[in-house]
Order: C-alpha cells, then structure tokens, then sequence
C-alpha cells in the first residue's frame, strides 16, 4: 500500500485533476525513513516528520489533505493540525484498528493506529512527535467497520468510541464530542467492494460512496475541519481503476471542503 499516493498522484492523474479544478496544489512528499531503522522506529519518525509536514501546511493557509498507504499516519496528521487540545476524530474503516501489543495476534502495526491514537498504547513513542495529545476515545466517532475478531468487537464495545457499524449510515447529529476541531480519516476499505478493491482488506457490506461524499460536506457544516487523510490504497488490487476514481471523487469533495466551495 506504499505505492498508493504516488499511483493516486502521477499514474491516475490526481494532482493534474485538483489543478484542473482550480485548487492550488502544492504536494510535499514526506520521505520515509532508512530501511534500515527498524519498522516501529521507522514508523513513529514518518510520523514526526508528517506532523512538521502539516503545521507547516497549516501555518501557510493550506488544507492538508494527506495520502498514505497505512492509518498510523493519523499520529502526525492530528499532532500537526491543531495547538491546545487534541481533535475529534471522524474515522472511516472497515477495520477498528483498535488492538494494543498484548492482544493483537498479526503483529500489523496498522491495527494499532486508532488504539495509539486514543493513547491506549505506544505512548511513550507516540509523546515523541511533536505536538501529540491523545484523542480521548468519547470523542470518536468510527464508522464503517464490520471485518473485525472476536477479540476486537469485545475490545471496541467495551471502549467509549462510538460506532456506526457496516454500511449504515453514520448519524453526525448524535455525535457530540467535546472539540470543535475534527480531524477526519477515510480508509478506502471503508468504501464497499461494490464501489472498487481498495486493497486486499477489503470486506463487504461497506458505504456507498456517495454516503462518504455526503459526510465529508456534513462533517465541515458541524465542526472545523482541521485535516483529512485518504489511506490504504493498493493499487495492485484496482485492476480496473474504479477504486482510484472514488478515491479521487473523495479527495476533490476535501478539498472543496478545505477552500470553503461548494464540493
């Protein structure tokens, strides 16, 4: 899923259609650490530096809409967009990414991008980007999950995040956490494979696209919406292109969103 910002960009033409559509693009390309570092420290420096990436953005009057092929970006990307407080977060996935190191049998460290961000764990690591503040979990709202263990339903519904479960259509309304701020995070497995193959996580029973599209405009019209991600793009499993189409449909309505137009 590495791949997928830079097929997203380049082979499927996204930043030539924002420019085209009178947004001014200005891409800045967060580069991944050496190799050689291993995969956790690896991780949570990627996320340093994306939080530079962000409040730079931020600090020049920009939108950041940030692309990744992994959820965990969401630790830099909320470290960057707000000062005091963290943020409200509005997650879509078709997965919790909830787990914590004592229960998780993958050893994925992806499953774990919502559970670090609510400081459930890796806390000592995640304190190490600048401008990190735990999300508290009463202020999440996840919606679109259905492919979760046993293990992690229990773990969720015992947790205070609120969930939309499937392809129901999540409530804005009766969401009410306590930040004006929101931070929203679009995994494209949210989407249902009847939309396009995200990547090879993808499960039925997801949300239409045109929910998505709606809930990016009902999102802005609630909250302020401080930043947005569009994750977990493979393009080895959108043989067809139609994945790439949602996700460019997706990220035209965000930044819609971040220059005030109509999406």
């Amino acid at each position: 899923m590495g791949r997928g910002p830079t097929s997203l960009l380049e082979q499927h033409g996204l930043e030539e259609r924002l420019s085209s559509a009178g947004f001014d693009v200005a891409v800045d390309t967060v580069e991944i650490p050496d190799a050689l570092v291993p995969e956790i420290a690896r991780t949570f420096e990627l996320n340093r530096r994306l939080a530079h990436s962000v409040r730079t953005a931020r600090t020049e009057g920009a939108f950041p809409i940030v692309l990744s092929g992994n959820c965990n970006c969401a630790w830099g990307a909320t470290a960057g967009c707000v000062d005091d407080e963290a943020p409200a977060v509005l997650w879509l996935d078709a997965h919790a990414d909830f787990d914590v190191p004592d229960d998780n049998l993958s050893g994925f460290l992806d499953v774990m991008a919502l559970s670090t961000l609510t400081g459930a764990c890796w806390q000592a690591l995640a304190a190490t980007i600048p401008g990190f503040k735990p999300v508290l979990e009463r202020n999440v709202l996840l919606a679109g999950a259905r492919d979760l263990d046993d293990y992690q339903r229990e773990r969720l519904e015992q947790s205070e995040i609120s969930v939309s479960w499937g392809a129901a259509d999540p409530v804005l309304e009766a969401f009410d956490p306590e930040p004006s701020a929101l931070y929203l995070h679009i995994d494209l497995d949210s989407l249902d494979p009847s939309v396009g193959q995200a990547n090879e996580f993808s499960a039925p029973d997801g949300l239409a696209l045109e929910r998505v599209l709606v809930l990016q405009r009902e999102a802005v019209e609630a909250f302020d919406v401080s930043c947005a991600s569009v994750t977990a793009y493979n393009p080895d499993f959108d043989g067809d292109g139609r994945m790439a189409a949602a996700a460019a449909e997706i990220v035209l309505g965000l930044a819609a969103i971040g220059t005030g137009e109509e999406a």
